[in-house]
């Protein structure tokens, strides 16, 4: 028999079916209670709530799990390829090497933007922020690809999907680009995502550009460990666009303007910011006793994690590609000498181990990203390059969903009541 949870209201009671996933906690479906109660539930955030079913992504903050599709994301990271994993999300099962080899080429082939939409980016003022870059381009490719915008056709979702994921790093690289003075470069067939990525991004015209495998290989690691997060704000976002039937381009787009807000996808930016205000492993002492002032406003950015109480498992992958990065690129910078101190120091401080302040993955990021050069304002940027793969492959499976709705929050009204207009002249 299945379980149900009671619902009591002036004086009446109401039973409620209890969902149960393959893991993780059980939900009430209370789909039926304002019905039955003329009632809603009050749960700002969503936090207390389950928007959707997905096979996706599963997260157990109190333990430090993350798994995609039910693999961990530490082996994911450590043994895996960014593509391996995009093909992942969007069809269930790791690939065989015929699979992954066909993917890769579709992904390829589909790399290069319409040749008009560099004509887009110069719509733009030069100092604009590559996020605001980002959301206009990305929307506008629903202007060139009417070939892939109708939602009910399979094979058009299909190709909707290899167009975002192929050309996201080329429309980041341009922005970068733009931003710089520099003209665009064209995909490279024969290099990797990752590595045709960095090319399109710090290489120029005038001299070949080659690769460095360790920040090759520190990339595509990023990206892995930012490709799905389960409902956060932005997955929610283009969840939300979505289910009005939206177009697969706007609803990324979507997705990219929620991510940039700073409480979501500016968290590395912060970090390193706040060790460029910390400055030198000197002055490190100063900083922790600032943290640990109740009365000074000053916080440890980087550390601990909304939804992990225990250890961030990207930042276990992240904590040893620091120190690849460093050594492959003989980083020697007061900035990263502090990073790696106030590491240190918080992994043994007991006031941190008992808050459980441990390091997150966006501490690491940053660091790593600046190392590799890119400027802090492009940090979001490749969050979204990431992370568009998790949308893709969450909205695909939104569409599919048979129990899928426009969204509709509800609310708990507190205007005023019911009156009558008054005229201008009697105000």
């Amino acid at each position: 028999m299945t379980d149900t949870a009671k619902f009591a209201l002036d004086g009446k009671e109401f039973e409620y079916p209890v969902m149960s996933g393959s893991v993780g906690p059980d939900v009430v479906d209370i789909r039926k209670l304002y019905a039955q109660t003329g009632a809603f539930t009050y749960d700002p955030g969503f936090t207390s709530t389950a928007s959707c079913r997905s096979a996706l992504t599963y997260i157990d903050g109190d333990e430090g799990v993350l798994l995609h599709r039910g693999y961990p994301i530490g082996e994911l990271a450590e043994q895996s390829s960014f593509m391996e994993v995009a093909y992942l999300l969007l069809n269930g099962e790791l690939p065989s090497a015929d699979e992954l080899q066909t993917f890769n080429t579709t992904i390829t082939r589909h790399t290069m933007v319409h040749e008009q939409l560099a004509a887009f980016f110069r719509g733009f003022r030069r100092d604009a922020h590559p996020m605001a870059i980002m959301c206009g381009v990305v929307g506008a490719l629903s202007a060139f690809y009417h070939d892939s915008t109708d939602i009910h056709d399979p094979v058009q979702r299909t190709i909707a999907s290899h167009r975002l994921i192929a050309k996201i790093p080329t429309i980041a690289a341009m922005a970068h680009k733009y931003s710089v003075g520099q003209p665009f470069l064209y995909p490279d067939n024969s290099l990797s995502y990752t590595g045709n990525f960095l090319r399109m991004t710090f290489g120029v015209p005038a001299e070949p550009y080659e690769v460095n495998p360790a920040v090759e290989r520190a990339m595509d690691r990023i990206f892995i460990l930012h490709a799905d997060h389960e409902q956060n704000a932005s997955t929610s976002t283009v969840r939300l666009a979505g289910s009005s039937g939206a177009n697969p381009f706007a609803c990324i787009a979507a997705g990219i303007a929620c991510l940039w807000g700073p409480a979501h996808g500016g968290a590395n930016e912060a970090a390193l910011n706040m060790l460029r205000e910390i400055g030198t492993p000197e002055r490190i002492p100063e900083f922790i006793a600032r943290a640990k002032d109740k009365n000074d406003p000053f916080r440890l950015m980087g550390f601990g994690h909304r939804v992990y109480k225990n250890y961030d498992p990207r930042a276990t992958v992240m904590q040893k590609t620091v120190r690849e990065v460093f050594d492959a690129l003989k980083v020697n910078d007061p900035l990263f000498e502090t990073a790696l101190r106030l590491e240190e120091i918080a992994l043994s401080d007991d006031y941190f181990i008992e808050k459980k302040l441990f390091p997150n993955v966006d501490f690491y990021s940053g660091v790593i990203l600046s190392a590799i050069g890119f400027p802090t304002e492009m940090f979001t940027v490749l969050f979204a390059l990431a992370r568009t793969v998790g949308w893709v492959a969450q909205w695909n499976e939104m569409i599919t969903d048979p129990d899928q709705k426009i969204g509709r929050p509800r609310q708990l009204y507190t205007g005023p009541t019911q009156r009558s207009y008054v005229p201008v002249a009697e105000r």
